[in-house]
């Protein structure tokens, strides 16, 4: 019998093409505090962070209190863009029959560790048809920021999976250093929001029809 394995699923910019939505928000998140919205590279650079680092990091320079405020903003404009029938970001092409053939394995576990909030992750997974799948759902309400290894840890605490079992799947630095620090094995995508060439991961895809066989080359079949 095969020894159980975990595949954990980064959800912006790896399983969702969500930049529509998060540029929609930011840019009413930053007018709310009469704030100019800074270029597209520079806000998706920190998708995968959660709210705080991300204003933080976006704007180090004004106080606490109006950052605060700028997450606070940045929440309701992502629930209002959805109540207006604004359509969700889609799934990366093949993200769908990646997880199917993944989730056919019945050594193999699929979670997902996300910088979104308990609510927004609800969200996607629901429009997707998502709900149920993955057997560990790691979100920023319950961790801190990425790279913090805490949403790994605790991905593999839930399902009793061995670190040298898993793999993370992610677009972003935060990602590769968020499973480096974890001490699990890390693939990199090509068509997420941080250019490839930073990532540094043990193996890289440019395609979702990739995803299994490098999985199994990386923590075995």
């Amino acid at each position: 019998m095969s020894e159980l394995r975990l595949v954990i699923f980064d959800v912006d910019g790896t399983l969702v093409d969500s930049q529509a939505e998060i540029l929609a928000a930011m840019a009413l998140a930053f007018q709310s505090e009469g704030l100019a919205l800074p270029e597209r590279a520079t806000v998706l650079s920190i998708v995968g962070l959660s709210l705080a680092e991300a204003f933080q990091t976006l704007c180090a320079d004004i106080g606490a209190p109006r950052r605060a405020r700028m997450v606070e903003a940045y929440k309701d404009a992502f629930m209002s863009l959805r109540t207006q029938n604004q359509e969700m970001g889609p799934l990366f092409p093949g993200a769908l029959d990646a997880l199917d053939v993944l989730r056919a394995q019945d050594h193999t576990l699929l979670a997902v560790a996300t910088g979104k909030s308990r609510r927004g992750l609800d969200k996607v997974l629901e429009r997707h048809g998502l709900t149920g799948v993955f057997h560990s759902e790691q979100v920023a309400d319950h961790h801190p920021s990425k790279p913090n290894p805490s949403m790994i840890l605790t991905a593999l605490n839930e399902t009793g999976v061995a670190p040298q079992k898993a793999v993370m799947l992610g677009d972003t630095t935060f990602d590769m250093d968020m499973a480096r620090a974890a001490g699990i094995k890390k693939i990199g995508v090509t068509w997420g929001y941080h250019p490839a060439e930073t990532l540094q991961p043990d193996a890289m895809i440019d395609d979702f029809a990739a995803l299994a066989g490098t999985v199994d080359q990386l923590i075995g079949v």
